[in-house]
């Protein structure tokens, strides 16, 4: 897929230069010189991302005449994670010097490095090594912190670098959670589109535009990923990072996040946050929210309005979310979020008079957008990503469950809460857990 760049940059809040080639990291050095001439540099990186690209990206500073101070390398046991800690950690390590942070890595790396340098006050530059998730270009970091992930609001990179061969070279669990994470834009796109139906939340044409046109030509080839194919990870990589983009001209992660998501981030919330990547949750929360889907569009939407019963006032829904959620720091979360998001009775009325009145044309745009839940499942399967929640830690029932609590720890509308505002909720969810529905196979898996 060939892309032009410098089109795609242009209406980027903070990312002035983008690469996605082969020979790319071999122009660092020039890349930071032209952007911000005389200033020092200071690579970042774990001992993984070091080896990996580390030693091209100092020498190709060092070539263009940028001073380096040493390499910093972040290490952790059992393994680095995006965590509060490291932040501090390159806080105090920033605060001796003045050089332009260059993260070399992917998710973790990226974040840390990320909001480390906006909290000294200066940009960064990415240097991409896997393909592997939609952060590089975003606007905030995703930070662990008292055992809550949360998005710190904090500038993108300055620059992006990627060389489609490195990214062929990591190791493969890692472009197939990126896969999981670029799969996931298909019921992230359905989902804006309800909301601006409902006039909810308009969709920004911009960032549309940015994420949602190329989408299908990236997610095409999945296997290519498991050969190696330089070509499908530059057509990853750039997906990854236009949804990355989108999120900057949006200045919210809307473009890039809907229900798919608030299953992952549920997860992240009840297990702490790092029991699977990233991708591999986002990727069966993407399957469960297209089989919602899948039922929303079979659904007799006049049928089920005029079978509406009374909708809860927020003290009832309130006693209903802190049932959900036993853990007491959830609980607050998803009584404030969903708080926010609850509608009265008057306003249920009329989001449910705009549904029914625009329904046919919306069925239309929601059935181009989506693709089948069984579809998906077979390419994310084609990209290593696990389709099986119990492979993610998820069992049967806590999949289940997790239906009904993920649409309350996120204030964002998704098709959660239209199947809780149209009253099908507990229907849809029986006909999708039992034999022979999409997760009614053997062990919850769902049936082919």
């Amino acid at each position: 897929m060939s892309t032009d760049f410098d089109d795609l940059v242009r209406d980027a809040r903070d990312t002035r230069h983008l690469a996605v080639e082969a020979g790319a990291v071999a122009a660092t050095g020039a890349v930071l010189a032209r952007l911000l001439p005389g200033r020092e540099a200071q690579v970042v990186a774990d001992p993984a991302t070091w080896a990996a690209a580390g030693p091209q990206v100092e020498a190709s500073l060092r070539r263009a005449g940028v001073a380096l101070r040493p390499c910093r390398v972040l290490t952790a046991s059992p393994a680095l994670h995006a965590d509060w800690e490291h932040v501090e950690a390159l806080d105090a390590a920033f605060a001796g010097h003045q050089a332009i942070p260059v993260a070399v890595g992917a998710g973790t790396i990226n974040d840390l490095v990320k909001l480390a340098a906006h909290r000294a006050g200066r940009p960064y530059v990415a240097v991409a090594t896997a393909a592997s998730m939609d952060g590089y270009a975003a606007y905030g970091a995703s930070i662990t912190r008292d055992g809550s992930k949360q998005t710190q609001p904090c500038p993108a990179p300055l620059a992006i670098i990627a060389d489609p061969p490195l990214l062929a070279a990591a190791p493969p669990a890692l472009a197939a959670a990126g896969y999981g994470d670029l799969v996931a834009k298909v019921v992230a796109g359905a989902d804006w589109i309800l909301a601006d139906a409902l006039e909810i939340e308009a969709i920004h044409p911009a960032a549309w535009e940015l994420a949602q046109p190329p989408l299908r030509r990236c997610i095409a080839d999945p296997g290519g990923l498991a050969r190696r194919d330089p070509a499908v990870f530059a057509d990853l990589l750039t997906g990854l990072v236009r949804t990355g983009l989108a999120m900057q001209v949006a200045r919210s992660s809307r473009p890039a996040s809907g229900a798919d998501h608030q299953f992952s981030h549920l997860w992240d919330m009840e297990g702490g946050g790092h029991a699977a990547a990233h991708g591999f949750k986002v990727g069966i929360g993407t399957l469960a929210s297209a089989a919602l889907y899948e039922q929303l569009l079979a659904e007799d939407i006049d049928a089920a309005v005029a079978a509406r019963g009374p909708w809860p006032g927020w003290e009832e829904m309130a006693e209903r979310i802190a049932a959900l959620h036993p853990q007491p720091a959830i609980r607050a979360v998803a009584l404030e979020e969903t708080r926010a998001k609850h509608p009265g009775d008057a306003e249920l009325r009329r989001r449910l008079a705009l549904l029914r009145e625009r329904w046919p044309a919306l069925r239309e745009r929601l059935a181009a957008q989506l693709l089948p839940a069984r579809t998906l499942r077979t390419m994310l399967a084609a990209a290593g990503a696990p389709v099986d929640p119990a492979l993610i830690g998820v069992a049967p029932a806590h999949l289940r469950a997790s239906h009904e609590r993920a649409r309350t720890i996120r204030r964002r509308y998704t098709i959660l809460d239209l199947a809780e505002e149209l009253g099908t909720a507990g229907r849809w969810r029986e006909r999708l857990f039992a034999p022979g529905g999409f997760w009614g196979g053997p062990a919850g898996v769902s049936a082919r």
